[in-house]
């Protein structure tokens, strides 16, 4: 299937306010700029202590509970806030370990609205399948870490200062953080953005930065090298594309190494914001992922769509996102006979009444209890999930609708050069 030289201006309805929040991240973005070299120390000093080397073997399995180290003593003096994070982090057991991990990850929401400027200022590269999790090396060993705080593998690499057995340039204390994605088939690490280098912290920088400097620095270490005695695993970069009409068919329909779980989509100015974000947004469709409706427990697509949401001390039902979303309320004689309590996540169906967006906004969803949800989970579903779940079962947001949306003169106006991110 080649591109359209020419195609009809597309434009869907919105469903949300996806772009005003957009807009919004990126006002904050530029108003304030946190202590980033503290955040990264923060999160490499969690990752790498939270549970001593000797006691806890590799996991190659999910867990529902996990067991963290007690408090460690840090090596400064006085404490900063960031500090006491780290300290509140390694006391943390099962759900509230899996909450914590989850929301240092920059989470993509899911596209129900074409973004403004698509070609502009938003890269598009294709995700691959597999585990998310973060990679640390420090002090002569390399760690990666899944989203609720198990350890993944534990390993020396070729990353700075991650083997024992290699020259390293620099401090011994200084560390690396990437944000990688673990395919199984193929044991490589892909890294999908770069949070901290040899102790420099990226966490404010834009993502044409993180991603430029993911490109040149990874391949100099020979990371990207095939395993060997002092590099377990191979770690590797993804195409990453402007996303005009040729960038989104080349990830969209290129072979690729690994198999794809959807496209992601960064926006050019994000920095690396920890929890949801607008600023980043993920698209499937039965072509690029195995995976485009959730199925229920026992791996089946259950004919009414299924959320989870949070229960609140009030009865409000809401989604994960910042600020939340309400989906309803149920009232206190019920959470009373089912035994239910605030911060419970609770499973519904939604009914044949459906969902009603006015104005891009929910007015009212028609929902169902189901019960409680797995026990692994630590989040309630986000607004943009929803929506998409929802819109994928009755007016999916389709590859032709986003070229439409990407005028040929917007492809002119665009940089021509893709960053071909291959290791």
């Amino acid at each position: 299937m080649a591109p359209h030289d020419v195609r009809r201006p597309f434009k869907r309805a919105a469903i949300s306010d996806q772009q005003r929040r957009r807009d919004l991240t990126l006002e904050r973005q530029a108003q304030s700029r946190r202590d980033a070299q503290n955040q990264a120390r923060c999160l490499a000093s969690t990752i790498l202590s939270l549970q001593s080397q000797s006691s806890e073997p590799e996991h190659h399995h999910h867990q529902n509970d996990i067991e963290l180290a007690p408090e460690t003593e840090q090596e400064e003096h006085v404490a900063s806030s960031k500090d006491l994070d780290v300290r509140h982090a390694a006391r943390l057991r099962g759900a509230e370990a899996r909450k914590w991990f989850a929301g240092q990850l920059m989470l993509p929401e899911w596209m129900i609205d074409v973004p403004d400027r698509l070609s502009q200022d938003w890269y598009v590269f294709a995700r691959p399948a597999g585990k998310r999790c973060f990679v640390v090396s420090s002090n002569g060993t390399t760690v990666s870490r899944q989203r609720n705080g198990s350890i993944l593998h534990r390993f020396p690499s070729a990353l700075p200062n991650g083997a024992k057995t290699r020259d390293v340039s620099g401090p011994a204390s200084s560390y690396s953080i990437l944000d990688c994605i673990f395919h199984e088939s193929d044991q490589t690490y892909y890294v999908i953005d770069m949070v901290c280098w040899r102790g420099y912290s990226l966490y404010d920088c834009t993502a044409e930065f993180r991603f430029f400097w993911l490109n040149s620095k990874l391949g100099e270490t020979g990371a990207c090298d095939p395993p060997s005695h002092s590099h377990k695993y191979r770690f590797s970069t993804v195409p990453v594309y402007n996303c005009d009409q040729s960038g989104l068919y080349a990830a969209y329909s290129g072979a690729t190494p690994y198999v794809k779980d959807g496209l992601l989509f960064c926006n050019k100015h994000a920095h690396y914001q920890t929890g949801n974000t607008p600023l980043a947004l993920v698209w499937k469709d039965q072509n690029c992922s195995q995976y485009v409706i959730d199925t229920d427990n026992k791996g089946q697509v259950p004919a009414q769509q299924q959320v989870v949401l949070e229960l609140q001390n009030d009865g409000q039902l809401i989604t994960s996102d910042d600020p939340p979303v309400s989906f309803g309320c149920v009232d206190s004689e019920f959470i009373q006979k089912s035994g239910l309590s605030s911060g419970d996540l609770l499973r519904f169906a939604i009914g044949d009444g459906g969902l009603s967006i006015v104005d891009g906004k929910l007015e009212k969803a028609d929902l169902l209890y189901l019960g409680r949800p797995n026990r692994a989970r630590a989040f309630a579903d986000s607004y943009s999930k929803v929506m998409f779940q929802h819109t994928v079962r009755h007016c999916p947001l389709k590859f032709e609708d986003l070229l439409s949306s990407i005028h040929p003169s917007d492809d002119q106006q665009s940089k021509p050069c893709d960053i071909e991110m291959t290791g």
